[in-house]
């Protein structure tokens, strides 16, 4: 089907469909470890260096984040500085979320990551029964939208269980972690370029693992030498890498408008 001709859906009809998300670039992954990277450093700096504790700062960033994902919904395509903002705070609130039932409600991490990992399987499932297509490349409607942010809050809190369950519980630490999904990540790219593993399903897991991998070196830079990190401290470390996303952000907006 042309992109010139009508596209019908549920829940309204768009003429000439344009994305209301990222096409997947280079680009697009960078700001993503980025993102993540700063949701671990903030959500700590927030939490403990300010004093604010768990559950005041989860209150807090989730409702900046409701917001931001109206703010999101309100565009009619995708908005290079609007829709970054919301993965950066849905990073942060998926992290909070996860470290919500580890340390107030003294939920295992192994239940945690079985849990998200079935409210994940649930959201996909849900998707594709309502609009047959999993496809990032086709988010024209609110209704998917609203599948595919919600699939982002998943992976954000699991990717945090994941990686806490490998670093912290199983004692590896974070530079080893870091290592091993990044070996993971570098598996997967390379299953999709050379034993064509399916696009969708790369991306996916891709995209998870890319949680426990940012968290891993945020963790890293961060935290104090005594708990295994480098001891950078948690602003000039989410300083750092907001200026990157910032940048990557802005050059992503004035190649937009030139094209």
């Amino acid at each position: 089907m042309s992109y010139q001709q009508t596209f019908i859906y549920p829940d309204e009809e768009l003429t000439n469909p344009v994305s209301r998300v990222p096409e997947v670039t280079p680009g697009f992954w960078l700001i993503k470890l980025m993102a993540v990277t700063m949701g671990e450093t903030a959500a700590d700096f927030l939490a403990v260096n300010l004093g604010l504790g768990l559950t005041a700062t989860t209150i807090l960033m989730t409702a900046i984040l409701a917001l931001v994902i109206r703010w999101q919904f309100a565009q009619r395509r995708y908005v290079p500085a609007v829709y970054w903002s919301a993965v950066v705070l849905i990073s942060i609130v998926g992290t909070l979320i996860t470290d919500n039932m580890t340390d107030n409600l003294g939920i295992p991490l192994i239940d945690s990551t079985i849990g998200f990992t079935i409210l994940l399987g649930a959201t996909f499932a849900a998707w594709f029964a309502s609009e047959r297509t999993l496809s990032i490349h086709e988010v024209y409607t609110a209704r998917r939208e609203r599948f595919y942010w919600l699939a982002i809050l998943f992976t954000f809190a699991l990717g945090t269980a994941v990686g806490d369950l490998i670093s912290e519980q199983f004692g590896i630490g974070y530079l080893a972690t870091g290592i091993l999904f990044g070996l993971i990540i570098a598996s997967l790219a390379s299953g999709y370029f050379a034993l064509k593993l399916g696009g969708l399903w790369a991306f996916w897991l891709c995209y998870i693992f890319t949680r426990p991998l940012g968290a891993s070196f945020g963790d890293l830079l961060s935290q104090p030498t005594e708990y295994g990190g480098l001891g950078f401290g948690t602003i000039p470390t989410s300083l750092g890498f907001l200026a990157v996303i910032a940048i990557t952000v802005a050059a992503m907006t004035v190649k937009r408008r030139r094209v």
